[in-house]
């Protein structure tokens, strides 16, 4: 900023220090936390302003030229506008009060180098000591076991809560010794939320999410361990005339809100998202979370299921369980210290037959559309590169049509076969309107397997009856769905 541009600034905006600082992983949730910020302080004249990756850098730093009291951001995009050395970052270390959001992810070794670099210069000589520093994560306090690779080792001491906080605080740079409030249950997940399995082979799991997303309408955000994935599940759905929106890395910061914004709008609506969408997001009345492929870590598991069951609500968190997934499983329900096994959720196997088939066209449709849209990209870039180099192309440097005209018609005749029996499917009715429900749960409990209508007061009284029964006669309650394989565990 030169001279010129700063005198103007002042003239335009009264010159007022940079007292807050919020740092946040991810960028959905720092828009989130400055529109709470902004909510309580609408009538007092405090001015925030937010910082992050993905969107424009010269209008974030008209913001600053407003002098914000307030600055929400991400560790990236904050330490690049530090560098640039902005008028309004030039004395962090005066800050009167930092805030670290989900710090225990914000800290791990490997992610947001940034940050150590943001805390070397916050913790220096010129330390504010009035400062007041705050952390806040559901997780700052679960504690899992190493490896056994790594307990072996000598001089490794086995962790505990304690120690936890202290190498946070370290990391931090948090001086004296601070205050801990800690609010989380021994089961680490919401009271209100109800934890329920599927134990199926890996290909199955498209049959059983379909089965579920049909049976069960309403507010879904499905998660998955990869963008390959999110990406792979979003052209199968769309097939399958659902229409899913999608949150993950790679997508433009607009179109990442957009998607959130007609999520949280839409009352019958999926999502289908990486853990980017795991941490903090306040998403209104959440019904189910699907686990499509099982969390790494149980503080991976805790904040997804957090997405749903918020406050007072109740919510449903359904993990898909394939022979890869039974390790981590295990090792969750392990961490978390659950008394008993999580339910297996109820399938009515007599619809599986016709989901099977709806799901084999639509892997047939899906894949035939995706290498014809390979293609298209590939003899797109191809023919820009050849007019640059003002070369004239050969045609067997073609993919798809171009390179055998007779074969890719026969695939498109193929294409066609495909569609047309598929939206004959589409057409019948899956589930008669008297099995299908609204939601997959009633207070906090798994549905019951029944052909009749179902009544919530009823299917309620006949569920708690039946929990009763289920040491008794356990065979009888046992859920209509296949066991995980033996060389699965």
């Amino acid at each position: 900023m030169t001279l010129d541009d700063k005198s103007a600034t002042c003239k335009a905006y009264p010159e007022r220090p940079l007292l807050g600082l919020v740092l946040t992983p991810t960028r959905e949730l720092a828009l989130q936390v400055k529109q709470h910020i902004d909510a309580v302080a609408r009538f007092t004249g405090i001015k925030t302003a937010i910082l992050v990756g993905g969107m424009s850098t010269q209008k974030q730093q008209r913001m600053l030229n407003r002098y914000p009291e307030i600055v929400i951001a991400t560790p990236g995009r904050l330490w690049e506008l530090i560098k640039e050395k902005h008028y309004h970052l030039r004395n962090l270390r005066q800050l009167r009060c930092l805030v670290v959001d989900e710090a225990d992810r914000m800290v791990e070794k490997g992610h947001f180098a940034e940050l150590s670099q943001l805390l070397e210069m916050l913790n220096d000589s010129q330390y504010n000591p009035k400062r007041q520093t705050l952390v806040f994560s559901a997780t700052l306090t679960l504690v899992h076991q190493a490896p056994a690779r790594i307990l072996h080792k000598k001089h490794t001491k086995k962790m505990d809560k304690t120690a936890k906080l202290d190498l946070l605080m370290q990391k931090i740079g948090m001086r004296g010794k601070p205050k801990v409030i800690d609010l989380t249950r021994n089961e680490a997940t919401a009271e209100t939320l109800t934890e329920t399995k599927i134990h199926c082979e890996t290909d199955e799991k498209d049959l059983y999410l379909y089965y579920f997303l049909m049976q069960y309408p309403g507010r879904s955000l499905v998660f998955a361990n990869s963008i390959s994935c999110i990406k792979r599940l979003s052209g199968l759905l769309k097939v399958l005339d659902i229409m899913p929106l999608t949150l993950h890395a790679c997508m433009h910061q607009k179109q990442r809100l957009r998607n959130l914004e007609q999520f949280a709008c839409l009352e019958d609506c999926v999502l289908l998202a990486t853990d980017v969408a795991a941490r903090g997001l306040d998403i209104p009345k959440v019904q189910h979370v699907i686990h499509y492929q099982v969390p790494r870590t149980s503080e991976i598991y805790v904040h997804r299921s957090g997405r749903t069951a918020r406050a007072t609500n109740e919510g449903l968190s359904l993990m898909l369980i394939g022979p890869e997934d039974v390790i981590n499983f295990k090792k969750i329900y392990k961490t978390l210290k659950k008394d008993e096994d999580i339910p297996l959720f109820p399938v009515q196997t007599k619809y599986m037959d016709v989901v099977k088939e709806r799901i084999r066209l639509a892997r047939l449709i899906e894949k035939s559309e995706y290498r014809n849209f390979q293609a298209c990209l590939h003899n797109s870039w191809i023919e820009q590169a050849a007019a640059a180099l003002e070369i004239e192309l050969e045609e067997d440097m073609y993919k798809g049509g171009k390179a055998d005209q007779q074969e890719e018609r026969r695939r498109q005749k193929q294409l066609k076969v495909l569609k047309k029996e598929l939206r004959h499917l589409l057409s019948q009715p899956l589930f008669t309107e008297s099995q299908k429900t609204k939601y997959p749960t009633q207070s906090g409990k798994p549905p019951l397997l029944v052909s009749a209508p179902r009544n919530s007061e009823s299917a309620l009284s006949c569920l708690s009856k039946q929990q009763k029964k289920k040491t008794k006669k356990p065979k009888e309650l046992q859920p209509e769905q296949p066991q995980p394989s033996t060389s699965a565990n």
